[in-house]
């Protein structure tokens, strides 16, 4: 397990102590004797729900690191660890903030992460139930022709990656979606009820999306910024038609 990964693994176990030391916090106002029953009551009532969301957050921790070890899935995990990811990222990130830690470490940490479970369970889907979920930014700013809503007006002029992303879409015959943000690519995944996605964003939309997407898994590339971030960026075709084998069921051939 590289240093990435284990920067959101420590600040996940990290956020589920400081939970945990606010419960027991809580616990010993519960006791004190000052308190009126009620508001004892109240506490306790409060504090049995935290510890039994911690507990079952804590089984999700372990299991991530399980299955990250193991390179398998445990099925009995997923919920668990998807308490584990959905409850306390939130709160991983503030905890990074806190110690100083840019939250874009934090969220490749989480992506890279989040693609080793997804690779983890092995699934495999037919081309037509893929989806490739790409930014608005990697078209080249100053094309003429709208692609947000049909990429294929793409001319495929060869100015940005588009043209690259619509040879691999002809060559392995998934769907494909260009969005301008969070509402856009949700559209896309009801309208092609994707049992899988790749997508490519920043590591602040990628984070958020993979986290939205939930049960579906979702590999993530990370686009690249040459020119700063949300104007003609680019993305590793390589990786991209990477996540597409694998979940094509090519990556061996």
């Amino acid at each position: 397990m590289n240093t990435h990964k284990r920067l959101f693994l420590g600040l996940l176990g990290a956020s589920l102590l400081l939970v945990t030391l606010l419960a027991a916090g809580t616990w010993y106002l519960i006791f004190n004797p000052a308190r009126s029953i009620a508001y004892q009551v109240i506490l306790f009532t409060m504090v049995s729900l935290l510890v039994g969301v911690v507990f079952w957050a804590f089984g999700g921790l372990a299991g991530i690191v399980i299955t990250l070890l193991a390179a398998r899935t445990f099925e009995p995990l997923q919920g668990p660890m998807r308490v584990a990811v959905n409850l306390f990222f939130p709160v991983a990130l503030a905890l990074g903030r806190l110690l100083r830690i840019d939250p874009n470490r934090i969220k490749r940490s989480f992506i890279e992460v989040n693609n080793q479970l997804v690779q983890a369970r092995h699934l495999k889907v037919q081309p037509k139930e893929l989806l490739l979920l790409v930014p608005h930014c990697l078209q080249y700013s100053e094309c003429p022709h709208k692609i947000t809503v049909h990429v294929d007006n793409c001319r495929r002029c060869g100015r940005c990656c588009i043209s690259k992303l619509l040879d691999l879409k002809d060559k392995y015959g998934f769907n494909m979606g260009l969005a301008t943000g969070g509402t856009l690519a949700r559209k896309y995944v009801r309208e092609y009820h994707p049992r899988a996605i790749v997508a490519v964003a920043c590591e602040r939309d990628l984070a958020s999306g993979i986290l939205d997407s939930n049960p579906i898994p979702v590999l993530g590339v990370t686009n690249e910024r040459p020119c700063g971030p949300c104007f003609n960026t680019c993305v590793s075709i390589p990786m991209v038609e990477g996540a597409i084998r694998y979940f094509c069921g090519l990556d061996k051939e």
